[in-house]
């Protein structure tokens, strides 16, 4: 029997763009490695509705919209609009998608020759791509990333989700529990298997405190928390920063680094610096923005503990890559947290929303004398070639299927 070859088309509406570099990265990370042992070509949908210039005025930052085609180290990526209305219109965004990007899959499918849709997001994308399949004739998988948690609390959506899990040849999931609380809402755990996001160790490790710490006008001796991620609710900024005037008492000269902007999902910035006037802290935190791999390892370096208070969570890779800069994590027990943080020489997980928990945690991890050599060195054995291997001869499978 003749052996072929994956050529994927992976299906994202999240991946990194020349106007949005910082959406969607963690799937870039995953995707072009497996490049690496696989052809592939990216298609990433684009929402669009005819009026949203008007919204722009507005929200200036609303639906940024990229070229059609960009090239990603070496990497096809197209970036095809589809109908997506606001509000309730929202509701019809799987199927909008589907529609939107047939013409570009059927492009491909004749200079490309795919045989395999990889999509990432239950709904809307796996819902849409679980259509091009049919269209196609080609398998499609989907990685579960999070999402699916909020979305499953809404009945229409649940019900779009749970189709595009059914019309899959196979799901990921990037960590346990996520995959618990699909089969929990109806989906075939036999189908989910669970592979986890990785690190580039080559691209996160520590630098000297010292240096880093100078560059970035930091005293040395200043105990520094850091947080990074999308400046939305959902990450929970605002709940560290309304204990920091009681761990400034334990901690005299703290200093917290929050790095990240707006996303997809929305940007409370302005809302955080309120917050941040408000408690007088304007010297003790520092808002530094969304930043490049390279940047980010920088700030990593020169903190000494990293939190993140977030409601939800599929798999971050912050954690594995902060680790990878040997710092202990604290951070809430929701999704697969407690999965990367899964033991107590890694940090400490804490209930969510119990606001004396997270600031006793905090506190005991600044005071707290860490085997960093021990923390990278984990963050290390979750590096991406494992993870990968596991996915292309996932992939390998699905193609040759007699």
């Amino acid at each position: 029997m003749t052996r072929t070859d994956p050529r994927l088309v992976v299906f994202s509406s999240l991946y990194p763009s020349q106007v949005r570099p910082n959406v969607g990265v963690f799937v870039r990370e995953r995707m072009r490695r497996v490049a690496a042992h696989c052809a592939l070509a990216v298609v990433s949908p684009v929402p669009w509705f005819p009026f949203q210039g008007v919204i722009r005025k507005f929200k200036p930052n609303y639906r940024p919209q990229p070229a059609t085609y960009e090239c990603q180290d070496g990497i096809d990526v197209y970036f095809p609009r589809f109908l997506s209305l606001p509000g309730l219109g929202r509701r019809w965004d799987g199927l909008m998608m589907a529609l939107g990007s047939y013409r570009t899959l059927y492009r491909l499918s004749r200079n490309f020759g795919f045989n395999l849709i990889d999509a990432h997001f239950a709904y809307p994308d796996g819902y849409a791509a679980g259509w091009l399949g049919r269209c196609f004739h080609v398998p499609v998988t989907i990685t579960l990333r999070g999402t699916e948690v909020p979305l499953s609390k809404i009945a229409s959506r649940r019900a779009r989700l749970l189709a595009a899990l059914r019309r899959a040849a196979r799901v990921f999931s990037v960590s346990e529990s996520l995959k618990r609380h699909v089969v929990s809402i109806g989906a075939e755990a036999d189908k989910i298997l669970v592979v986890g996001n990785g690190v580039d160790t080559n691209v996160f490790y520590p630098l000297d405190k010292v240096s880093t710490r100078q560059s970035l006008q930091l005293n040395v001796d200043a105990p520094v928390l850091i947080s990074v991620g999308g400046l939305v609710d959902r990450k929970g900024f605002h709940r560290v920063i309304e204990i920091l005037p009681a761990l400034l008492a334990k901690h005299p000269g703290l200093r917290y680094l929050i790095v990240g902007g707006g996303s997809p999902e929305g940007d409370i910035r302005q809302r955080l610096e309120k917050q941040v006037a408000e408690l007088g802290l304007a010297e003790q935190v520092r808002f530094l923005g969304a930043m490049p791999a390279a940047a980010l390892k920088e700030v990593l370096s020169a903190a000494d503990v990293f939190v993140l208070a977030t409601a939800n969570e599929g798999w971050a890779n912050v954690f594995l890559e902060a680790m990878a800069c040997g710092l202990p994590i604290v951070t809430t027990d929701v999704g697969g947290n407690r999965e990367v943080v899964c033991d107590d020489s890694l940090g400490q997980v804490v209930p969510f929303g119990d606001r004396d928990a997270l600031l006793a945690a905090l506190d005991a991890a600044l005071g707290r004398d860490w085997d960093r050599h021990a923390i990278i060195a984990y963050a290390a054995q979750n590096a991406w070639d494992q993870r990968v291997a596991v996915l292309v001869a996932e992939f390998n499978q699905l193609v040759n299927r007699s």
